[in-house]
C-alpha cells in the first residue's frame, strides 16, 4: 500500500506542476482577492473537479466516454468557447482590480470580497478549466487511469487517495502563494501585469484547443 501511496503522490504531483490554464486561474485568484478566503470557491470547485475526475480514471469509467467521438467533439468545442471567454473576462477585469487596489482605503478593506471574481463567477470557470480541457482529461486517464491498472483493492484505493491529497494541497498551496504575492504588491500593478499575463496563457490554450478540433475533423 505505501508504494501505491508513493506512486500517486509522485505521478499526480509531475502532472499538476507544469504551468497551465487551471493553475495560472488559481494563482490569480489567491493574488487579486483581499484575503485567502475569498479565493476559496476556486480552490474547492479545482479540487473537487479533479477528485472526480481522478475517481473517473481509476475506476475506468471516463474511458468509456472518450472513446466516443462525439464527446470528444463537444468536449472541445466547449472548452475552446468557455476558454476564450474567460481570457476576456481575466484581461478586461486586471485593470480594474488594480485601479480598486491603488484607491481603496484602510476601511475599506473587507469590501473586496467579490473583486474582480464572484464566488459563482469563480465556480464556473474554475470547473470549466477543469472539466471543459480536453487535453487536462486526457493526461488524467492516460497516465493516472493506465498506472492504477497495477494496483487491486486497497491498494488502488490507496493510489486513488494520494492523486486526490496531491490536488487539494497543491491548489491551496497555489492560492496561498498568490494571496502572499499579491500582499507584497501594494500597487497593484504587479498583479495587473499577472492577471494580463494570465489571459493570454487562457488564449493561447483556447486557441491550441481550438486548432486541435479543427485538425481532427
Amino acid at each position: 500500500m505505501l508504494a501505491a501511496l508513493m506512486h500517486g503522490f509522485v505521478l499526480a504531483f509531475g502532472l499538476i506542476l507544469p504551468l497551465g490554464v487551471q493553475n495560472v486561474f488559481i494563482f490569480n485568484q489567491g493574488a487579486v482577492h483581499k484575503r485567502f478566503i475569498y479565493a476559496l470557491p476556486a480552490v474547492l470547485t479545482a479540487a473537487i473537479c479533479d477528485m472526480l475526475l481522478i475517481t473517473a480514471a481509476v475506476a475506468g469509467v471516463s474511458i468509456v466516454l472518450l472513446g466516443s467521438v462525439w464527446f470528444k467533439t463537444l468536449l472541445l468545442a466547449a472548452g475552446t468557447v468557455f476558454l476564450l471567454f474567460m481570457g476576456w473576462q481575466t484581461w478586461k477585469n486586471s485593470g480594474s482590480s488594480a485601479d480598486s487596489k491603488r484607491g481603496e482605503k484602510e476601511a475599506d478593506r473587507n469590501s473586496r470580497a467579490d473583486e474582480p471574481f464572484s464566488p459563482r463567477r469563480q465556480i464556473l470557470f474554475a470547473a470549466s478549466v477543469s472539466l471543459l480541457n480536453p487535453h487536462a482529461i486526457l493526461d488524467t486517464i492516460g497516465v493516472i487511469g493506465t498506472g492504477s491498472l497495477r494496483y487491486a483493492g486497497m491498494d488502488k484505493i490507496a493510489y486513488a487517495a494520494a492523486c486526490i491529497l496531491v490536488s487539494w494541497l497543491w491548489f491551496a498551496g497555489l492560492a496561498y502563494a498568490g494571496r502572499r504575492a499579491g500582499q507584497l504588491d501594494r500597487s497593484g500593478r504587479l498583479m495587473e501585469i499577472v492577471s494580463k499575463i494570465s489571459a493570454v496563457i487562457i488564449w493561447a490554450a483556447a486557441l491550441y484547443m481550438g486548432s486541435t478540433l479543427l485538425l481532427s475533423e
